[in-house]
C-alpha cells in the first residue's frame, strides 16, 4: 500500500496566526475567534465566586480607544481562563496577594488567590501576573461548551488548602506578599506566613452573650450568632479593627502585640440614625481604612458610619432611596498635587455604586433620609448603575482599579462590578466627573483645600441643600454574563511582559514567595 498524500484534509485545527510581543501588540486567534492585543490596551484579570461552588477567572481586554470612549462595548474581549468547583459549598471571600513591585525586576510575577468558603477550607492558587504569551508552533485549539473563547495560562495552579479553622470563612486580606490574614466563624482571626503556611498566631475574638435572642427553632442551644464578620488592616501593618456577629460594636487590635487594644460601642442613636431600628442586628457588616489611614467606615445593613482616628463619628452614609449596602471600598484619588482626598464608594441592593465624599456633608437637621440622625449625612457625587442603565441586579462586590497615570494627562479608572445575576461588568470613570460634583457642591471655585479641616477640626458643612437625583458618571465598557449567582469578586490589571527580565522572574525555579523581609517583621512582630 503506498503511501497517503498529504493534502488539504489535513490542515491545522486553526487558522494561523501572527506571534508579536505583548509590548508591541499580538493578534491571536483562538478556537477561532480574534483576540487582538494592540498596543496601549489593558488586561484585566478577573475572578469571581459564587453560591455554585463555582471559581471562575476572566480576562478581559480593553484596546485603548474603548478605555478613552472612542470604541463600543463590542470591542472589549472576554475570554475563560479557569473554570472548576473549587469548594464543596458557597464561596464567600477571596484575596489577592499585592502585585509585585516595579522597582525589583527579579520579584517573581505569580501572585496567590486565596479563596474562603461555608466548608471551613481556604484554597490556594497561584496566579500569573502577566498574560501569556502563546506558542504559535504548538498551539492547541481548546475545546469550549459557549460562546466564550479559552485562554488557559499554564502558569496557573494550584497550590493547597488550609484547615486551621474550625467554621465558616468570612473575611481574607493579603497584607503583605508575605503574610495572609483570615477571619471565620469561629471568633478568630489567623495569621499565617506564605513561605511555609505556618499559622503565627491566632487572635481570637470573644463569644457574644445571648441578650435578647428568640428560643426555640429559630435559636437552639448554643446557636448564638457568632463569628468575625470582616476586619480592616491600618496601612502602617500595626493596627487592626474587627466587627462580629450578634455585637453592636467594633474591636481595636494592636498587631505588634497581638491582643486587644480597645472596644468601641455602636451608640443607639447612632445606629438609629442609620435606619438600625430596634429590632435589628446593630452589628457591623463591613470595614475599611482609606489610603492615608486618617479614617475607617464601618457599614451596616442600610448605612454606614465614618469614624476619625479619635473613634469619634464625623459623618454617614445613606443611600437614597434607602436600600442594603453590600460592599464598601474607598478610591483613592491623586489629582491636584494630592489635596483631593478619598472618596468612598458603596454598592447597594438597587444595582448602584454610589460615591460620596467624606470632607463636604450636609448638616443632620437637613438629612433627606432620616432626618434625626445626630451626625451629618454625606452628599453623593455620582453612581454607576441604576434604572437608567438597565442594571437592577445588587452589586455583591466591586474593585476599583487605578491604571498608571500620566504626568500632564487627565487621569481615569475603572470599575470592575459583579451582580448576584451572573454578570460582570466594566466601567470607565473620570476623576474629573467626580471633582466636578464636588466643587460645585462645595460652592468654591479652588480644589486645593477640599477635604481639609479646619483648625477646630470641623469639616465643610453645606446648609439648606435638598439632595437632587444622584447624577450618573462614568461609562459602561463591558458586560460578561457567567451563569453563576456571584458572591465575590477581585481584578487587578495585568503585566506586561515587556523586558527580559520580567520573563526570568515569571520562570524562576522557586514559585514560593522568599519569605519574610526584615520590613515585614517589623510590620508584623
Amino acid at each position: 500500500m503506498g503511501k497517503r498524500k498529504r493534502g488539504a484534509a489535513e490542515k491545522e485545527p486553526f487558522p494561523p496566526f501572527t506571534h508579536k510581543h505583548a509590548a508591541t501588540g499580538a493578534q491571536l486567534n483562538i478556537t477561532g475567534k480574534k483576540c487582538l492585543q494592540r498596543n496601549g490596551s489593558t488586561t484585566i484579570q478577573i475572578i469571581v465566586g459564587s453560591y455554585d461552588r463555582v471559581l471562575h477567572g476572566i480576562r478581559a481586554t480593553i484596546p485603548e480607544a474603548t478605555e478613552n470612549g472612542g470604541g463600543s462595548s463590542l470591542d472589549v474581549h472576554f475570554t475563560d481562563t479557569f473554570l472548576f468547583n473549587a469548594h464543596t459549598a458557597a464561596i464567600r471571600c477571596l484575596a489577592i496577594s499585592p502585585l509585585p513591585s516595579s522597582e525589583d525586576p527579579s520579584q517573581s510575577h505569580k501572585l496567590i488567590l486565596a479563596s474562603g468558603s461555608t466548608d471551613e477550607r481556604i484554597n490556594l492558587y497561584h496566579i500569573s501576573a502577566t498574560a501569556p504569551i502563546f506558542d504559535v508552533e504548538n498551539a492547541v485549539s481548546l475545546p469550549k461548551l459557549g460562546k466564550t473563547p479559552v485562554t488557559e495560562n499554564p502558569k496557573n495552579r494550584e497550590l493547597g488548602s488550609l484547615l486551621h479553622h474550625s467554621s465558616s470563612i468570612t473575611a481574607l486580606y493579603f497584607p503583605t506578599r508575605s503574610k495572609l490574614l483570615s477571619a471565620a466563624e469561629d471568633n478568630t482571626i489567623a495569621i499565617s506566613r506564605t513561605r511555609d503556611w505556618t499559622v503565627l498566631s491566632t487572635i481570637k475574638a470573644p463569644i457574644p452573650k445571648a441578650i435578647g435572642r428568640p428560643s426555640g427553632d429559630t435559636a437552639p442551644l448554643g446557636g448564638t450568632p457568632a463569628g468575625v464578620n470582616d476586619f480592616a488592616v491600618h496601612p502602617s501593618m500595626k493596627l487592626m479593627i474587627s466587627v462580629g456577629k450578634g455585637e453592636k460594636c467594633m474591636r481595636l487590635w494592636n498587631l505588634v502585640t497581638g491582643k486587644k487594644a480597645g472596644v468601641l460601642t455602636f451608640e443607639r442613636e447612632i445606629l438609629q440614625g442609620i435606619g438600625e431600628g430596634r429590632w435589628a442586628s446593630g452589628e457591623g457588616r463591613k470595614v475599611e481604612w482609606n489610603s492615608n489611614g486618617d479614617e475607617f467606615v464601618v457599614s451596616f445593613e442600610r448605612g454606614a458610619v465614618v469614624f476619625g482616628m479619635d473613634s469619634k463619628p464625623k459623618c454617614c452614609v445613606m443611600p437614597v432611596p434607602m436600600t442594603k449596602i453590600h460592599q464598601i471600598h474607598y478610591v483613592p484619588t491623586k489629582q491636584h498635587n494630592g489635596q483631593m482626598p478619598d472618596l468612598l464608594a458603596v454598592s447597594t441592593e438597587d444595582g448602584r455604586v454610589i460615591f460620596y465624599s467624606t470632607s463636604v456633608v450636609q448638616d443632620a437637621d437637613q438629612a433627606a433620609v432620616v432626618p434625626t440622625s445626630p451626625i451629618c449625612t454625606c452628599i453623593p457625587l455620582g453612581q454607576l448603575g441604576g434604572n437608567d442603565t438597565e442594571s437592577t441586579a445588587r452589586v455583591k462586590d466591586f474593585e476599583f482599579l487605578a491604571p498608571t497615570t500620566v504626568e500632564g494627562v487627565e487621569t481615569s479608572g475603572m470599575v470592575v462590578t459583579a451582580s448576584s445575576d451572573g454578570s460582570i461588568r466594566i466601567w470607565n470613570i473620570r476623576e474629573s466627573e467626580l471633582s466636578d460634583k464636588l466643587q460645585a457642591t462645595s460652592g468654591t471655585s479652588d480644589h486645593s483645600h477640599l477635604g481639609k479641616q479646619t483648625t477646630n477640626g470641623e469639616q465643610n458643612h453645606v446648609k439648606n441643600l435638598s439632595i437632587p437625583p444622584i447624577p450618573q458618571c462614568g461609562t459602561l465598557l463591558g458586560t460578561h454574563e457567567t451563569g453563576n449567582r456571584i458572591t465575590c469578586l477581585k481584578a487587578f490589571i495585568m503585566l506586561s511582559p515587556s523586558t527580559p527580565q520580567v520573563a526570568v522572574a515569571e520562570n524562576k525555579a522557586g514559585d514560593v514567595f522568599e519569605g519574610i523581609s526584615d520590613s515585614d517583621k517589623e510590620n508584623t512582630n
